[in-house]
């Protein structure tokens, strides 16, 4: 890693080493300087080097100081080891800046090394000591910008990674949503179907246990099988949920076949049903089943909930190779004429039709549900088993 892209603990020891570099410099100045020469010598070396302390921070304020140093350097005829701090500050000004600032800051070290081999190449040596410092010139920026542009590359995958890291949450999150919605549907059809079939027969026991005993006994015992139906299928719905869960594979998701089953209670709890299915449903993948199922079952709760004794239901279920048609209707009455009250089934809230559509919309079908012209209610769907969504079913 470059000192550029580096923490905050590998930029402090690059400060400790600038200064031990400072304080070396200083050393080797004291040492080998004339007692006459020292005090310029010194001065002229920690103006070079001191400021490099701060040269993260202000990278060209400090690369200025350094280079107006070199240049007094150079009057003063002195030639110091601390110049090795001009490339230094190159390199950092390399690293933090722009390319148009670095450019400038080379031609100014490069004029700086021009003048040097100018003043204190030997006779006849001139050209060698000038590609060396070029030389050096040119690796401290191109060291520099090469710092620059990995800091930029980690700064761009940091972010990228940053990035799909919130994308995967929202996803993670979308998905939880999506389960607890499902999860709700279900929840809601199981216990409002079955609720409102065991009301029902509660009701007609009630009724019939002076008059018709044996009667109000088959009732109770609907009751029973029906609870134990609702739990079954409660224990299914929610054993999705736990990998320990073995119920739901002693008990597959109801479908098609299993409608024979629903139209019984429905008939047990005072509304006659019939169901009529055509074509091959064998096809169909146990979740569009299931859909189909739910969708039936909601519209029957919803005729027994809302309509009076001696209403009637019909089911008629078109399977194709590419769509699955629901149609269930109904003989209660007709909607309230304009300014009465409105019934229940005109004024419905809560997850029963609005769950409904999202069980077809998740096979990218679409549901309609409203009074016939004739009188009575009915309920159409279509489920596309070829669709984008039947596939994220």
């Amino acid at each position: 890693m470059t000192e550029a892209a580096a923490g905050p603990g590998t930029a402090d020891r690059v400060r400790v080493r600038d200064a031990l570099l400072a304080a070396l410099l200083l050393a080797h100045v004291t040492a080998t300087s004339a007692p006459r020469e020292l005090p310029v010598a010194a001065a002229l070396t920690a103006a070079l080097a001191l400021p490099l302390l701060w040269r993260h921070r202000a990278p060209r304020t400090v690369f200025g100081v350094v280079a107006a140093a070199a240049f007094v350097q150079w009057l003063a005829d002195v030639q110091l080891p601390a110049d090795v701090a001009l490339l230094m500050a190159l390199y950092t000004v390399a690293a933090h800046s722009g390319r148009r600032f670095t450019l400038l800051a080379a031609a100014v070290v490069e004029g700086g090394a021009l003048l040097a081999c100018l003043r204190w190449a030997a006779d006849g040596a001139f050209l060698a000591p000038f590609v060396a410092l070029t030389a050096a010139v040119v690796a401290a920026a191109a060291l520099g910008t090469n710092a620059r542009t990995s800091r930029a590359c980690l700064a761009a995958l940091e972010e990228r990674a940053a990035h799909q890291e919130r994308q995967q949450l929202q996803q993670a999150r979308l998905a939880v949503a999506e389960e607890r919605t499902r999860i709700a549907r279900e929840m809601h059809d199981i216990v409002t179907h079955n609720l409102s079939v065991m009301v029902a027969l509660t009701d007609a026991a009630v009724h019939a246990q002076h008059r018709s005993p044996d009667r109000a006994t088959t009732a109770m015992l609907r009751v029973s099988e029906t609870g134990r139906q609702a739990l079954t299928d409660m224990r299914r719905s929610l054993g999705i949920l736990r990998t320990d869960e073995p119920d739901a594979e002693r008990h597959p998701l109801p479908g098609i076949p299993q409608l024979q089953d629903l139209a019984d209670r429905m008939r047990a709890a005072g509304l006659p049903t019939r169901i009529d299915v055509r074509g091959d449903h064998t096809h169909l993948p146990a979740t569009a089943q299931l859909t189909v199922h739910r969708l039936v079952q909601e519209a029957l709760t919803n005729t027994l909930k809302h309509t009076p004794a001696g209403t009637w239901a019909e089911v008629l279920i078109r399977c194709s190779t590419g769509a699955v048609t629901v149609d269930v209707t109904d003989s209660g009455p007709c909607p309230p004429p304009p300014g009465a009250a409105p019934s229940g089934r005109s004024n419905r809230s809560g997850q029963g039709i609005p769950g409904m559509r999202e069980r077809a919309a998740a096979y990218g079908g679409t549901l309609r549900a409203g009074p016939l012209p004739g009188g009575g209610w009915g309920v159409h769907a279509r489920l596309l088993l070829d669709s984008a969504g039947a596939a994220s079913a």
